[in-house]
């Protein structure tokens, strides 16, 4: 079974406090792009934070407030029934099914499947299987919250730029808003692709 994850616990200071799952692109929210494709994979849909999620999503708040991703994933991975939970964050608007099935494919062989471009990780847009659970947990223990420090703990599967670009453009499909600039941005991507 496969879950999916949209953790929208940050504070989004950038923006001004805002729920960004709720901006809208194109008339749709992100968290309604974002169900529309989590659904076609996942058995199980749960929004991890303390936004207000559309109707019919289960709603879970941090188990351990206060530790940014590291601590919505423990969340997620806490909450959910399948033995991979797909983890999106809920600023990202164009993550599809079927890239997002590919990431949990690979998980098989790995604990954590997690794309890697120029810019490093994308931790926030990954496949996690149960097994991250314990490491996540011991690391939120010891008060060390630095995301990409947890995979020195996990058997990573990195997804290359090649492999994601069999999807579409990377830079759209891992594109998110962090602040009014970023959305500007990603309306402009969007609307590029009509």
């Amino acid at each position: 079974m496969i879950s999916a994850a949209i953790l929208a616990g940050g504070r989004a200071v950038r923006f001004g406090g805002r729920n960004k799952g709720l901006l809208s692109i194109d008339g749709r929210t992100i968290f309604e792009r974002q169900i529309g494709e989590l659904s076609r994979v996942a058995e199980e849909i749960l929004v991890v934070g303390d936004a207000a999620p559309p109707s019919g999503v289960r709603a879970v708040a941090d188990l351990v407030p206060g530790c940014g991703p590291l601590g919505g994933i423990h969340t997620a991975l806490t909450e959910a029934c399948g033995d991979v939970t797909l983890v999106v964050g809920c600023d990202m608007p164009f993550v599809t099914a079927r890239f997002l099935a590919f990431l949990a494919s690979l998980c098989q062989h790995a604990d954590a499947v997690v794309p890697q471009t120029e810019r490093g990780y994308h931790p926030l847009c990954a496949a996690y299987s149960r097994s991250c659970l314990e490491p996540v947990a011991r690391r939120l223990a010891a008060g060390l919250l630095k995301m990409t420090d947890l995979f020195a703990d996990l058997r990573v599967r990195a997804v290359t730029l090649k492999e994601i670009a069999v999807f579409g453009d990377p830079g759209r499909l891992l594109a998110n808003v962090n602040s009014p600039a970023d959305y500007d941005r990603i309306e402009a991507l969007h609307n590029q692709e009509l």
